[in-house]
């Protein structure tokens, strides 16, 4: 287990940097929107979606120089997504990884147009794939895909359904749907693509992507229940959300242990099936476990 977060501090170092990379310098006049941007990426996080993106890549022997613009780009939707999550519209959380929340540090108008910046710095930066690639078209689906995991069929369209229903019941098909997109389709974008940049056949991808699915879901269901049996000073952000805001989880509606079952169903099926992928990347497979029974 040591080794393996030996190993995993590297690569996140590694990750930090090409993500860095990408950020914008806090200069000119509009010099407090790039603070209020760096702020919230530098906040921290497990940078999952990135990790995933190039360990996939990896694992088909892809050229990371392709996907290193895509993997900032994924953190940048990633982290917009949390700036926008936690304004008072939406959840109204004050704390987000131990810090102040972008809105609560930079007041709610500089948090809305810091998520609406990276948002838009994400595409500009998973276009300067091209300036590393041989194989454009590649290139362009993958920002198709990154385009449409993030919008209203992926991410955006999960979270819609979950603003629509705050206050609501939550039927298990509900819940399914939300935690697919809202969750899921960003770690499968991360890793479909890592496969599609580094060339795998389609129906490699579809394997991947299913595998990304089962992740998502089995990382969200995680989520509620430390949202239930964790703390704050554990976790870096409040806990009881759910509760506070009314929301129906897997956890509350079908209880801990029945969710605890799901997360461990879902993280076997998702090891499954990456054995059953050519090529060979031991550490993504750790990496998926390690992440789906995190107590943090």
């Amino acid at each position: 287990m040591e080794e393996l977060k030996e190993v995993l501090a590297e690569k996140i170092r590694e990750t930090e940097k090409v993500i860095q990379n990408y950020l914008p310098e806090e200069a000119g006049q509009q010099k407090r929107i790039m603070e209020a941007m760096n702020y919230s990426i530098h906040a921290g996080g497990k940078r999952l979606r990135p990790l995933l993106m190039m360990e996939t890549c990896r694992l088909f022997g892809g050229d990371l120089r392709e996907v290193k613009p895509f993997m900032a780009a994924l953190e940048m939707i990633h982290t917009s997504s949390l700036i926008h999550d936690d304004l008072p519209c939406m959840d109204n959380d004050e704390y987000r990884r131990g810090k102040k929340s972008t809105w609560a540090a930079f007041g709610e108008a500089m948090g809305v147009l810091a998520g609406d910046a990276l948002l838009v710095e994400a595409f500009a930066a998973a276009a300067k794939s091209f300036l590393y690639t041989a194989n454009p078209e590649r290139a362009g689906r993958a920002i198709g895909i990154l385009a449409e995991k993030t919008g209203i069929y992926g991410m955006i369209g999960g979270q819609v359904v979950d603003v629509e229903r705050t206050n609501q019941p939550l039927s298990e098909e509900q819940i399914d749907f939300i935690y697919r997109l809202k969750t899921g389709a960003l770690l499968e974008a991360a890793m479909m693509i890592g496969a599609v940049l580094a060339g795998a056949e389609d129906k490699d991808v579809k394997r991947v992507s299913q595998i990304a699915l089962n992740v998502g879901l089995a990382f969200q269901i995680q989520d509620d229940i430390l949202d239930i049996t964790s703390s704050q000073e554990v976790l870096g952000k409040p806990v009881g959300s759910d509760e506070k805001n009314q929301k129906t989880t897997y956890a509350t509606l079908k209880g801990l242990e029945a969710a605890r079952a799901q997360v461990k169903a879902l993280s076997d099926e998702a090891v499954r099936e990456i054995r059953a992928l050519p090529g060979t990347n031991v550490f993504l497979e750790k990496l998926i476990l390690m992440l789906i029974t995190r107590e943090k």
